[in-house]
């Protein structure tokens, strides 16, 4: 089964999907197999994280910040913006595909794991995300 999720950012940060992908998979009817997530963009990613404590995943934006600034005179990639660049880095330093084997019907998450789209623009987006269950 392959499902596409629309999902609207507000900004920069991790957005948790978890949710959204959990009832695609409880949709599908696999009770042991594969769940695949695909982010269909790249400006974006996808990461499995921490899902109790906020500091957590501000700390994550915070490190992810410093390491790509923006307006770094070596950015050649500039007509969307100062973020733009910084945006499309980030993305390729982190993932822009899971995969999350499926037990008994469900996600085999980790109590304290979510997964979360991470928006890498300034500005809200809407993002799709392709969900393959088998």
């Amino acid at each position: 089964m392959i499902r596409a999720l629309t999902i609207a950012t507000s900004g920069r940060g991790l957005k948790l999907v978890t949710d959204e992908i959990e009832a695609v998979v409880g949709e599908s009817g696999v009770t042991e197999g594969l769940c695949t997530v695909m982010v269909r963009h790249t400006s974006a990613s996808l990461t499995i994280q921490e899902n109790a404590d906020p500091s957590a995943r501000n700390d994550l934006q915070s490190w992810l910040d410093r390491l790509v600034a923006e307006n770094d005179p070596l950015y050649t990639h500039t007509a969307e913006g100062p973020d733009d660049m910084p945006a499309h880095i980030k993305a390729a330093l982190t993932a822009t595909t899971l995969s999350i084997p499926i037990l008994d019907g469900r996600l085999t998450l980790g109590r304290w794991q979510g997964i979360y789209l991470w928006e890498h623009r300034r500005r809200g987006h809407t993002r799709e995300l392709v969900v393959h269950v088998a």
